[in-house]
């Protein structure tokens, strides 16, 4: 029966490796203990136990330990996120309502429309406030 519980441990393994949460380590880790387990008894209601419990109580035991360390809430923003506050020019009109112009922000240029549907001048200085789509929705700075 030891062959069959490593072979969950090695399934559970490869499904941690193919997925982003850290929830079915502890699964192939019960299933590891149930083999020890099953090296001393070949009863199954006390290997399956084994592994329930133990997966059971790792899960809830290091679920503080992995939130601390999933939860980062000092994340860089990167790609899009990043363009999101920045101050950028204006490198050809922007027309809201046909939505046409663009802007260079962080040295990218960007399709943007005004925000509220504004009307905005090549060279002015504007901040983004969102992104919507392939869009930098920007406002003039005052």
């Amino acid at each position: 029966m030891w062959q069959i519980w490593l072979i969950i441990a090695g399934v559970c393994l490869v499904i941690e490796i193919l997925t982003v949460g850290f929830l079915i380590f502890w699964f192939a880790i019960g299933a590891l203990l149930a083999m020890i387990a099953s090296f001393f008894t070949d009863s199954l209601v006390i290997q399956t136990s084994v592994f329930v419990i133990s997966s059971g109580l790792l899960i809830f035991a290091t679920k503080p330990f992995v939130k601390k360390f999933m939860d980062n809430k000092n994340t860089v923003k990167t790609n899009v996120y990043s363009v999101v506050g920045k101050i950028g020019i204006v490198t050809s009109d922007i027309n809201s309502i046909d939505g046409s112009g663009q802007v260079k922000v962080n040295g990218e240029v960007w399709s943007a429309i005004g925000e509220n549907e504004a009307n905005i001048a090549k060279g002015t200085e504007v901040q983004v406030k969102e992104i919507n789509g392939v869009k930098a929705i920007v406002e003039p700075i005052k």
